[in-house]
């Protein structure tokens, strides 16, 4: 099991290193669902810590609909935290129709070169997530998406996210399936359990009184990493 923790600051990073997270993901403005943060922030990140830093590219949170200038703004984010030595970036895009943007995949993902690459969350307002995740299946560089199942949480939505699984599983693996959003310590080991999700994704739910703007909680998340390792 991948325990993967968002963090918005050096200390956030730290904390989830030394409390058992396998993976980051650094982000700014997390009440708003997470934007790029500056690249001053991802170079001291890396810095300080060994384990994996995916940093998000999301210039803006009106909407994952992106213009030509949004793209370029995205273009210009990849190549310079593919500069910093961030194992990863973490994006995604959306037509107006509502369908995976693959044009702005083609722009985004050679540039990206041998960065690991998840697609965020704007899986989760495309119509049909299956017919999304095969068509992210024709993008070997894309090696998972982050998705409570559709717009409710994560754990209300049980028999789509283990559909989304099988799926991945029939497309040869990959993309894989990294469930986030609405999970928490209490409930996440019958999540795992009954979706067959390998990694999980956490944020608010490890910080002092489950406060997105809070500090993470070393207790609470070294409670959750060692529940999860021990699977």
């Amino acid at each position: 099991m991948i325990l993967e923790i968002i963090a918005t600051c050096v200390e956030d990073a730290i904390a989830a290193e030394e409390n058992g997270a396998d993976r980051i993901e650094l982000i700014t403005a997390i009440t708003e669902g997470g934007l790029t943060p500056g690249i001053g922030m991802v170079e001291q990140v890396v810095q300080a810590v060994s384990i994996p830093v995916n940093v998000m590219v999301r210039p803006h949170s009106r909407s994952f609909v992106y213009g030509s200038s949004d793209v370029a703004t995205m273009a210009a984010e990849v190549k310079a935290i593919a500069a910093t030595g961030a194992a990863g970036i973490v994006l995604g895009a959306l037509t107006a129709e509502g369908q995976i943007d693959e044009r702005a995949l083609e722009t985004l993902l050679p540039l990206a070169g041998g960065l690991d690459v998840t697609y965020h969350r704007a899986f989760d307002e495309l119509k049909d997530q299956i017919a999304g995740l095969r068509t992210l299946a024709r993008y070997p560089a894309i090696s998972r998406v982050l998705t409570s199942g559709g717009p409710r949480p994560a754990p209300e939505a049980v028999p789509e996210i283990r559909r989304l699984v099988e799926e991945a599983g029939a497309c040869g693996g990959l993309p894989r399936i990294l469930a986030g959003s609405g999970l928490t310590p209490e409930t996440v080991i019958p999540f795992i359990e009954q979706t067959g999700v390998t990694e999980v994704h956490f944020g608010s739910a490890v910080r002092f009184g489950r406060s997105g703007l809070a500090p993470i909680d070393p207790a609470q998340l070294r409670s959750l990493a060692d529940r999860i390792h021990g699977i």
